[in-house]
C-alpha cells in the first residue's frame, strides 16, 4: 500500500498538465516579414493612445472641478479613487482587447519585463516600445487638441515629483509600483498557474487592472504614478514644461528596474526555484 502511495506521488510530480512556450529568439528578423507583427505594433499604438486619452482627461476633468475660480468643490470631482481606477479600468480594458493581438503591453515597463524573460524578442520589444511611445504622444496631444483651455492650467497631466518628497523617494515609489505590476503580469498570464488553477476561471486582464489601481492609489501623492515611460513621456512631449522634463529620468529608469527585479523574481525564484525543489525530491526518492 505504502509503495502504491509513493508511485502515486511520484506520478503526480512527473506529469506535466502545462507547456511553457519556447523561449523568443534574440533576434527575429522573420517577423518583419508578417503581417501578425505590425498589426501587433498597430495595436499597441492605439492602445495605447487610447489609454493616454482617457486617463490624462480624467486628470484635467477633475482638477477644473474643484478649481475654486470655476466655482469648484474641494471636495467634488472624481478624487484620487476616480483617478485610479480611470487608470486601472482602462489597462483592464485595453490589455482585454489587445491581448490576443500583441499581448497587451500598452507599457514599455512590461514589454521590457517580458523581453528579460524571453517572451518577446529584442525586434519586437523595440518596435512595440516606440509604438507605445508615439501612442503616448499622440494619446495627449489630442487631449491638449480638445481642452486646449484647461490643458496647460492643469498640468497636462505630466508626472512630476511632489514637494515635499526627496528624488530617491521617488525613485523608491516607481520602482516598487512597477514591480507590483509586472510581478501580477507575469503570474496572470503564467501557463502553470492557468494549469494548476484550471478549476478557477482567470481572466488574466482583471488582476492586471486591478494592480495599476492600487499602485495609483498608492502613488498619486508622490510621483502622479508613472510606472509607464510611454505615459509619462507623452504627457511630458506635449506638455513640455521644465519640471517635467528634469524628472523624466524617475519614470524611465524606475519602472525598468522594477521590471527587471519582477521578471528576475518570477522567472529565477519562483519558477526555476520549483523545478530544483522537484529535482532534489527525485533525487532524494
Amino acid at each position: 500500500m505504502a509503495k502504491d502511495v509513493e508511485v502515486a506521488e511520484r506520478g503526480s510530480f512527473s506529469a506535466k498538465d502545462y507547456h511553457d512556450p519556447p523561449p523568443a529568439p534574440l533576434f527575429d528578423s522573420v517577423e518583419l516579414t508578417k503581417w501578425s507583427f505590425y498589426r501587433a505594433v498597430i495595436a499597441e499604438f492605439i492602445a495605447t493612445l487610447l489609454f493616454l486619452y482617457i486617463t490624462v482627461l480624467t486628470v484635467i476633468g477633475y482638477k477644473s472641478q474643484i478649481d475654486a475660480d470655476l466655482g469648484g468643490d474641494a471636495c467634488g470631482g472624481v478624487g484620487i479613487l476616480g483617478i485610479a481606477w480611470a487608470f486601472g479600468g482602462m489597462i483592464f480594458i485595453l490589455v482585454y482587447c489587445t491581448a490576443g493581438i500583441s499581448g497587451g503591453h500598452i507599457n514599455p515597463a512590461v514589454t521590457f519585463g517580458l523581453f528579460l524573460a524571453r517572451k518577446v524578442s529584442l525586434v519586437r520589444a523595440v518596435m512595440y516600445i516606440v509604438a507605445q511611445s508615439l501612442g503616448a504622444i499622440a494619446g495627449v496631444g489630442l487631449v491638449k487638441a480638445f481642452q486646449k483651455s484647461y490643458y496647460t492650467k492643469y498640468g497636462g497631466g505630466a508626472n512630476e515629483l511632489a514637494d515635499g518628497y526627496s528624488t530617491g523617494v521617488g525613485l523608491a515609489a516607481e520602482i516598487i509600483g512597477t514591480f507590483v505590476l509586472v510581478y501580477t503580469v507575469f503570474s496572470a498570464t503564467d501557463p502553470k498557474r492557468s494549469a494548476r488553477d484550471s478549476h478557477v476561471p482567470v481572466l488574466a486582464p482583471l488582476p492586471i487592472g486591478f494592480a495599476v489601481f492600487m499602485v495609483h492609489l498608492a502613488t498619486i501623492p508622490i510621483t502622479g504614478t508613472g510606472i509607464n515611460p510611454a505615459r509619462s513621456l507623452g504627457a511630458a512631449v506635449i506638455y513640455d514644461k521644465k519640471k517635467a522634463w528634469d524628472d523624466q529620468w524617475i519614470f524611465w529608469v524606475g519602472p525598468f528596474i522594477g521590471a527587471a527585479i519582477a521578471a528576475f523574481y518570477h522567472q529565477f525564484i519562483l519558477r526555476a526555484g520549483a523545478v530544483k525543489a522537484l529535482g532534489s525530491f527525485r533525487s532524494n526518492a
